[in-house]
């Protein structure tokens, strides 16, 4: 059930309160029955408004394409577990959340919070989409019905105002930065893999590598996402605060998938090259890209398990006869789109389950790549390269959380990983890695590691 009310930003909390206490009121039944209740606004700043409210969990979300943009704080509903269908969800309500990248690997310390598989559907959200901004509530009835004092008090209390600019914190400076594995293991590494293509079985494992950084002072999560947003045009971002940890953030761009309908819609991301320092030298990096024997083979094997996977679900899938190229501020890739028609009964979890983790940031074959990664990489990845997104009624979409960070405190882990195929080079590799850290290297001013 979904209810509207239209009112002025100053008055948005009051209306939804009131619209709160008017359903509860009324003591509608319905086992688990969800209704969301939305205030209209005339402007409003979502990742402005989720940096002030202290309510856990919080979860951020803007689509590359700029249709969607949400911030959520509080749970009305928290699964542990990927949402097996989102059919009992009113238009517009969405479960929020994501994965490990790999949920068979025990949590480090440092992830235990936020599970193997976590979702949940928000208390309240700060919504802009498609040029309609709405502050909206969750109800799940009859369960919240003895909560009306509670729920209309924090609706007014967290009223979404268009504010000032000073609620973003300072980035603190870095003190120290440490990697894992360090150069001389990174190379071992890549040695390592080489060997295991020429045994046969393996044709591609990307590995990783996690820096860690010591701050001058404490790290705001959504300063953070936003100096990163300003330098990565054209990406996902992405924020996910669960109750009693760090926070996840990612700026990433890549898209896992999206579901519309019973269409389905995802792309091959794989092969990298930085930006050039003048055009003639940005031209040339990007025809050697095109070019490249060593990535488009690295890229054919991420097409295909995509293609195979989706195959799989749908009554048909196209691709893209080439790649072309996703050109970005901090760098380009190889990308394919790719599309399909679902067939019938075929869910987002569906999707979801069939597709992670790509070759992109898994390796090919799948299990063979995973067993790699386990045995060499000494640190715990957690949510990077992970899925993160949403499931809603009316579809579904989730980007690949890599170019993220797990910030707690003042430290921050970063990550970023290169995918290894016969003929890599382990100091080429390592180059590339570095590249990826760029949009935190440009905001938090840290440079390559020493020696």
């Amino acid at each position: 059930m979904l209810e509207r009310t239209r009112g002025k930003t100053s008055a948005s909390g009051e209306a939804l309160a009131r619209s709160i206490e008017g359903i509860l009121a009324a003591r509608r039944s319905g086992a688990g029955r969800v209704v969301r209740l939305e205030a209209g606004l005339e402007r409003a700043d979502p990742l402005r408004w989720l940096s002030g409210r202290p309510e856990r969990p919080r979860f951020y979300w803007s689509a590359r394409d700029g249709n969607l943009e949400v911030a959520a704080v509080g749970a009305a509903e928290i699964l542990d577990g990927v949402p097996d269908s989102a059919g009992r969800l009113p238009r517009g309500s969405r479960y929020y959340g994501g994965l490990r990248f790999d949920p068979a690997h025990d949590p480090a310390s440092e992830w235990e919070g936020f599970g193997s598989a976590r979702f949940f559907l928000p208390r309240f959200e700060l919504v802009r989409e498609e040029g309609r901004t709405v502050f909206a509530c969750n109800l799940v009835l009859p369960r919240d019905t003895a909560r009306s004092l509670e729920l209309a008090h924090a609706a007014r209390s967290m009223n979404p105002s268009s504010g000032a600019e000073d609620v973003w914190s300072a980035l603190p400076e870095v003190v120290s930065r440490g990697d894992l594995p360090g150069w001389a293991g990174w190379a071992e590494n890549v040695r390592w893999a080489l060997s295991a293509f020429s045994e046969g079985g393996l044709e591609k494992a990307v590995l990783a590598r996690r820096v860690t950084l010591e701050l001058s002072g404490e790290l705001d999560p959504t300063s953070l996402l936003k100096a990163l947003s300003a330098v990565s045009p054209g990406c996902f971002g992405a924020l996910f605060e669960p109750d009693r940890a760090g926070a996840f953030v990612s700026a990433s761009p890549e898209r896992l998938f999206s579901v519309e309908g019973t269409e389905v819609t995802s792309e091959a991301v794989a092969g990298t090259r930085p930006r050039g320092i003048s055009e003639s030298d940005d031209t040339g990096l990007s025809r050697e890209l095109l070019a490249s024997e060593k990535d488009l083979r690295e890229h054919e094997y991420v097409r295909r398990s995509i293609r195979e996977a989706l195959g799989r679900l749908c009554e048909e899938v196209e691709i893209s006869p080439q790649p072309e190229e996703l050109t970005l501020a901090q760098g380009r890739h190889l990308r394919s789109p790719i599309r399909g028609s679902l067939r019938a009964g075929v869910s987002p979890r569906d999707v979801l389950e069939a597709l992670h983790p790509t070759p992109a940031v898994g390796g090919w074959p799948r299990e063979e790549a995973l067993s790699l990664i386990r045995e060499l990489e000494p640190f715990d990845r957690g949510w990077y390269a992970g899925p993160i997104g949403w499931i809603g009624a009316e579809g579904a979409e989730f980007a690949v959380g890599i170019r993220s960070a797990l910030v707690a405190g003042e430290s921050a882990h970063l990550f970023s990983g290169n995918g290894i195929v016969e003929g890599s080079d382990p100091a080429s590799e390592w180059g590339e890695l570095e590249g990826k850290l760029g949009a935190f290297a440009k905001v938090l001013g840290f440079g390559p590691p020493r020696g």
